[in-house]
């Protein structure tokens, strides 16, 4: 189904664009009304190298790193073999990766071979004409969350149509617009039983809504509305390094709205001067324009919780967001599962966290049910992030460890109303 729009108004088209790209394209180049295309145009086949032979450093390095840190998963010892299918060191020799009959049915190969040719593409150095982005959305103009592609469609986007496109764009944007995906009033998640969020969740949406839509809110007088919407982002780490004009397009979502982004961690500002992440006793501000700021606090959020920093908060002009956070990853749940993490659930307002996959997510969210099950509501249960990245990653420590960012997404909020025992 495709969203068009008519003197404000929705049509509906029931027919796959796509398919109507890929065939429109057929019938002009056969008539000759395009021009061949170029050489430089990203295909699986001119953008397949093994990486111990790659024609990028990075990735030559990259494989290094694998064969010296990684080890089998059919011997235990260390990768000498790159799999020929996805061009990746995996296995310790060939009879290792032949007899990984788990590894061939799983497909991964060819996960591995996309994760390849997105590496390949991205340090290619052709133009980038995705990379620019819409300005301000038009009123007469609805935005369409449903997925990524009716979102680049109805705000207006550089036509994508192919996978390299897509797989470098949705890596950026997966950040804000999985945070805007959540507060649109267009939302692509709906109430239970039909979608994942929860009573609560409803009940912690309609207030950041009130304040994201004060034209819907007129006969109501409130001090929500002359305040920023205060996102923080905590955990931050590549999120805090993309740039303004990528950022906001998660504000071009909400026009009448300021909106300050609160990037809170120990890496969460990079030097690109000295070249390296920096800490400040002081936030560390940048005004991107009148209507989008990014504030920097380098410390873990319980330090400045417990100096009261941040009050007060409000469930109306407040949200957390954790992105791919590991609350219960053995390296990682000691920073969280303590005073950062009571800190949040004292906030009382929404907290949304997302993973790498379904296991990754679950992971944390039960982590955190089993230490404070009785201090949270759940929001958002666990559930495919419409808005993840399409672009495939992999673990340089087990190449055979696929990811994207963002698959999947959930939500909770320490508990507002305790039962009472009579």
């Amino acid at each position: 189904m495709r969203l068009y729009m008519y003197k404000g108004k929705p049509l509906w088209r029931a027919t796959s664009h796509m398919q109507k790209r890929h065939i429109m394209g057929f019938v002009r180049n056969a008539l000759g009304l395009d021009p061949p295309p170029s050489p430089d145009d990203p295909t699986p086949e001119n953008r397949f190298h093994p990486w111990d032979v790659s024609p990028s450093p990075d990735l030559r390095e990259r494989a290094a790193t694998i064969r010296a840190m990684a080890k089998c998963p059919v011997t235990g010892k260390e990768i000498n073999y790159t799999c020929p299918t996805s061009g990746i060191p995996t296995h310790h020799s060939r009879d290792a990766w032949e007899r990984d009959n788990e590894y061939h049915k799983s497909g991964r190969p060819q996960i591995l071979k996309k994760a390849n040719i997105y590496e390949h593409d991205l340090r290619s150095g052709r133009p980038f004409p995705e990379f620019d982005f819409p300005l301000d959305q038009d009123f007469d103009r609805m935005v369409n969350m449903t997925n990524w592609d009716l979102f680049f469609y109805t705000r207006g986007f550089y036509s994508m149509d192919t996978e390299f496109q897509l797989a470098a764009v949705t890596k950026m944007l997966s950040y804000p617009i999985t945070i805007g995906s959540v507060l649109h009033q267009f939302s692509p998640y709906s109430l239970n039983p039909k979608g994942p969020i929860t009573l609560e969740g409803l009940k912690s949406l309609a207030a950041l809504r009130y304040t994201l839509y004060p034209e819907q809110n007129r006969k109501v007088t409130s001090t929500a509305k002359n305040s920023p919407l205060r996102v923080f982002i905590l955990g931050a780490r590549a999120e805090a390094q993309l740039p303004g004009h990528v950022w906001k397009q998660l504000q071009f979502l909400f026009p009448e709205t300021q909106i300050e982004l609160h990037f809170v961690g120990h890496e969460s500002y990079f030097d690109r001067n000295k070249r390296e992440y920096v800490s400040s006793s002081t936030p560390i501000v940048r005004r991107v324009d009148e209507t989008l700021t990014f504030i920097y606090h380098t410390d873990f959020f319980h330090v400045y919780h417990e100096a009261q920093d941040f009050f007060p908060y409000d469930p109306y002009n407040d949200i957390f967001f954790c992105f791919h956070p590991g609350f219960a990853a053995p390296e990682s749940r000691e920073n969280w599962m303590g005073k950062t993490m009571e800190a949040l659930l004292e906030t009382k307002c929404a907290i949304f966290t997302t993973g790498f996959n379904e296991k990754d997510l679950k992971r944390d969210i039960d982590a955190v049910e089993s230490t404070y099950g009785k201090e949270l509501d759940m929001l958002m249960e666990p559930v495919k992030n419409v808005f993840g990245s399409t672009k495939w990653e992999l673990n340089d420590m087990n190449p055979q460890e696929v990811y994207q960012f963002n698959m999947y997404i959930a939500g909770f909020r320490g508990k507002r109303y305790h039962a009472i025992e009579v």
